[in-house]
């Protein structure tokens, strides 16, 4: 049966003719918009704006960026907003409504719709708050983003990596390591309570507008930033804080911090930050203490943010975890964190337990997309032991998933007999009563089931994929 939904490139062109048809014939006469592309999430290395602070909202609404929003958008997809509408749908229903929606945003009066909660849990057992918006508002914010980004992110400091251009996770750990190995042997590890909940409007509105001068683009942003939450059909206002879930969230938050990055380098001190996770490094225990102090200070009364003061210490480099990773000895090595190891674990029982009611391929499918992605994340720990560990594990964990889901003693005979296994262990092992980790361990499954066996099913090694991305280290 034939599919009337529109293929993507279709969508893609769609949308650019909506976004062609809307253009006013005096735009033939500003200054047009350099044609180099902007990366996933607006290149860095875009020709400055600093004459067009004024008339941002112009640059925004642009045929070029707003089409560039959307192959961002598209690409990440995502869940629906509380008016329902997927990203598939979105270009026939923005189609008619374009112009007006444009026309709203040049004049300063569109207005946001409030975002959906949604909670997803954090391994101490609270709750993270995200909002997601429509389609619409996530493409305009996508639209500021690309921007502004080039605006900000030059000067932000060099010492932060989250959600920049050209920067990563990865970037931050090899940094700590480096600082650890330049002596620093002590640090500051503070968290922030609930950050993206707290953030003060003003106090963030005050530091956009240093170098954002259209007052169109600085009242939206603050739109924005109150539209709300909608919880149950309930709208709930939103007084203070940046909901996370929005494209916008990342830089307004890079925005807000760049100012405790800024005093940080004035005192000279070492750190690394990613959003608003961050470590002070210094060299004695005594500095430690007193730099503690001072930063807390600072950010609670110039950021007006609330330190959490159950998660936050001052501690040795020697086992300090920092997203994910666990940094050991003087040399700063690099190693995954015990727990992480653990919520591994965890997910691949998850994934391949029986009662799901899915098949083994679909299983170890979605097994593989996890095993590699965990992977490409964790690929800077350095004991090639652990990925042989957890290989091992992990094969024998599909090898009773097997054992469990042929359940007969007759099949598991027969299952065995099929894959070369001698009659006499085939009927001891098919009738035996012990449990299938206990049975996944014996030489007559591993024999049956062997490593090329699964492979071929599509088990991936973790160990081949940890080989693979050894240049990211």
């Amino acid at each position: 049966m034939l599919s009337n939904r529109p293929t993507q490139q279709q969508q893609q062109q769609q949308l650019k003719f909506t976004f062609d048809e809307v253009i006013e014939a005096n735009n033939a006469a500003s200054v047009k918009e350099p044609q180099s592309q902007q990366s996933d999430s607006a290149n860095a290395k875009q020709p400055s704006l600093g004459s067009f602070q004024n008339d941002l909202m112009e640059k925004i609404v642009d045929t070029t960026n707003m089409e560039q929003a959307w192959k961002n958008v598209r690409r990440n997809a995502g869940a629906p907003g509380p008016d329902g509408i997927t990203v598939d749908e979105f270009p026939e229903w923005l189609a008619p409504r374009w112009p007006e929606i444009r026309q709203q945003l040049l004049n300063g009066t569109y207005r946001p719709a409030a975002a959906r909660r949604k909670s997803i849990p954090k391994p101490d057992g609270s709750e993270r708050q995200l909002g997601i918006p429509n389609v619409l508002d996530r493409l305009i914010q996508q639209a500021i983003l690309q921007i502004l980004t080039p605006i900000f992110d030059p000067d932000f400091s060099e010492l932060s990596f989250g959600f920049r251009p050209k920067r990563s996770a990865h970037g931050a750990i090899k940094q700590i390591q480096r600082t650890i190995r330049e002596g620093y042997r002590h640090c500051v590890d503070m968290d922030l309570s609930k950050f993206f909940d707290r953030v003060q409007h003003d106090v963030l509105l005050s530091r956009v507008s240093r170098k954002v001068h259209d007052k169109r683009l600085l009242k939206l942003i603050g739109r924005y930033l109150r539209a709300g939450v909608m919880v149950e059909g309930i709208v709930q206002p939103s007084p203070e804080g940046t909901m996370q879930g929005g494209p916008l969230s990342p830089i307004l938050a890079n925005i807000l911090l760049d100012d405790f990055d800024k005093e940080l380098e004035q005192r000279g001190l070492r750190f690394v930050r990613y959003a608003d996770d961050f470590l002070v490094f210094v060299r004695t225990p005594e500095a430690a203490q007193r730099v503690f102090v001072s930063v807390e200070r600072y950010l609670t009364r110039k950021l007006k943010l609330v330190v959490n003061h159950d998660k936050s210490r001052i501690c040795s480099t020697n086992g300090v975890e920092f997203l994910g990773y666990q940094f050991h000895g003087f040399g700063g090595q690099i190693r995954v964190s015990e727990k992480n190891v653990l919520k591994f674990q965890r997910r691949c029982k998850e994934i391949t337990r029986r009662n799901r009611g899915v098949s083994m391929s679909a299983r170890l499918k979605e097994l593989a997309k996890y095993v590699r992605g965990w992977t490409a994340y964790f690929c800077l720990e350095q004991r090639k032991t652990l990925f042989h560990e957890l290989d091992k594990w992990l094969r024998r964990r599909v090898r009773a998933c097997y054992w469990k889901w042929w359940r007969q003693p007759k099949t598991k005979i027969r299952k065995l007999l099929a894959l070369g296994v001698r009659l006499d262990e085939a009927v001891s092992h098919g009738c035996s009563r012990k449990g299938s980790w206990r049975m996944s361990g014996s030489r007559a499954i591993q024999m049956g089931m062997p490593i090329t066996w699964l492979t071929e099913r599509g088990l991936l090694s973790l160990e081949d994929l940890w080989t693979q991305f050894a240049p990211k280290r």
